[in-house]
């Protein structure tokens, strides 16, 4: 099965978060492309699609939200998982306004839906970043769980398979 894998990373916690799925489904003997949303142009001849984005503000990046958008009724014809990285304050990840985020998948009707907890190391961010995440209370660490990841990634492979 061909799949499109895309990631809207700021800090680099989706795009690793987005490289270990496509590891798995490769593994798993799928034909896998990797893109930021940006860069993509036509989504046909894709069978499946998983698609990515750091949430800041409880919210996709423009270019995640851009993308399905541009591509809605196509998404809409074929199966679609989509993962949040983010929020590394809020326990196990959670999403705390999943209403912001909500609507987008809404538009796509997507398989599955999961937040994974990424990283918070003040120094990579900007002044603004830094303050908004002060103020929100996000504490300082890397709470990625790759295996947590890869159990996701299980997941869409064993979908895939009883699809076919």
């Amino acid at each position: 099965m061909r799949i499109l894998l895309t990631s809207s990373s700021r800090h680099g916690s989706t795009d690793e978060v987005g490289a270990v799925i496509a590891q798995e489904l490769r593994a798993a003997g799928h034909d896998v492309d990797q893109a930021r949303p940006e860069d993509v142009a036509d989504i046909a001849g894709y069978d499946a699609f998983v698609l990515g984005s750091a949430v800041y503000m409880t919210r996709w990046t423009p270019q995640a939200i851009d993308f399905t958008e541009r591509f809605r009724e196509q998404l809409r014809s074929r199966p679609v998982w989509a993962f949040s990285v983010g929020l590394s304050g809020l326990p196990k990840g959670k999403i705390s306004d999943p209403h912001r985020i909500g609507p987008v998948l809404l538009s796509i009707d997507t398989k599955d839906h999961v937040t994974f907890a990424g990283r918070f190391n003040p120094a990579d961010l900007s002044l603004r970043e830094r303050s908004i995440a002060r103020m929100g209370g996000a504490s300082e660490g890397d709470f990625l769980d790759l295996d947590a990841v890869r159990a996701w990634a299980g997941s869409i492979t064993a979908a895939l398979a009883a699809s076919a």
